[in-house]
């Protein structure tokens, strides 16, 4: 087992400017895998930035040549009981869970390999950009595991189709980025070194849109995709989009479309 790492040297936390923040996993020497003190510093991160009003999107992404490599394998020691096992399982399965959560746009930069867990991460993000030489990999089927694993199972086939999903979840190939553009995995392939920067774009283009608006919409996506029935999701949509009519944003880009001007949004 790997020497326990100091606090606060996992994760690097940068303000990149009008209420985005990027979040840097920082172990570059392991591909950014995922230590103890990685998962550790991610939960405080999302927890933090769930707080945030300032903060309306999230740029995720890895340091050096790696985006996340998984689960970092000499950093963890095997639990002596099933309740141990489960409980690192559900620590780290909950940052995915909490990238849901946030209310902030979560945008995936994904520079180079994202494997196991690394590809949990990414799918858990709302929108994914990928560099040239970014690869996307369901890693846990090749060491004795489940490839289902981390809310990859749930999140693949939601986004790329079942089949796709399948043939990758069984296989536990790599895909590589032009695969993953085809697919529909990522929204856009970069130059390599030019990921953060299409994310950070994309980032700015929403915080164009009224802050509850861009809230509601992630909020209610997420939804769509646990809701059963047509029925059930324009349900759904009714009670939002009118609960968000009444908001003073909604005013000001009315006003703000007729005069032929920015909106000046403020979160009322």
């Amino acid at each position: 087992m790997a020497e326990p790492e100091e606090a606060g040297t996992c994760l690097r936390t940068d303000d990149a400017g009008e209420g985005i923040v990027r979040l840097t996993m920082s172990r570059p020497e392991r591909l950014n895998a995922l230590s103890a003190g990685l998962v550790d510093e991610l939960h405080a991160a999302f927890d933090a930035l769930a707080g945030r009003a300032d903060v309306r999107a999230v740029v995720l992404t890895g340091a050096g040549r790696g985006f996340c490599a998984g689960l970092d394998l000499t950093d963890h020691a095997p639990a002596a009981s099933p309740q141990a096992r489960l409980a690192l399982q559900e620590r780290i399965a909950g940052l995915v869970l909490k990238m849901r959560e946030l209310p902030q746009v979560v945008v995936a930069a994904v520079n180079g390999p994202a494997a196991g867990g690394g590809l949990a991460l990414a799918l858990g993000a709302d929108v994914r950009y990928a560099a040239a030489s970014a690869s996307f990999g369901v890693s846990f089927v090749r060491i004795g595991l489940s490839g289902a694993d981390i809310g990859v199972s749930w999140l693949l086939p939601r986004l790329v189709g079942a089949s796709a999903a399948f043939e990758l979840m069984l296989s536990g190939r790599m895909a590589g980025s032009d695969h993953a553009l085809r697919i529909g995995l990522v929204s856009a392939v970069t130059a390599d070194g030019e990921a953060v920067a299409e994310a950070e774009a994309f980032a700015r283009e929403v915080l164009a849109n009224s802050p509850m608006g861009v809230r509601m919409t992630k909020q209610v996506m997420w939804s769509q995709l646990e809701v059963g029935s047509l029925r059930a999701g324009v349900d759904l949509e009714n009670r939002t989009q009118i609960m968000t009519s009444f908001t003073d944003d909604h005013a000001e880009a009315v006003r703000a479309w007729l005069d032929r001007r920015p909106a000046r949004f403020r979160d009322r």
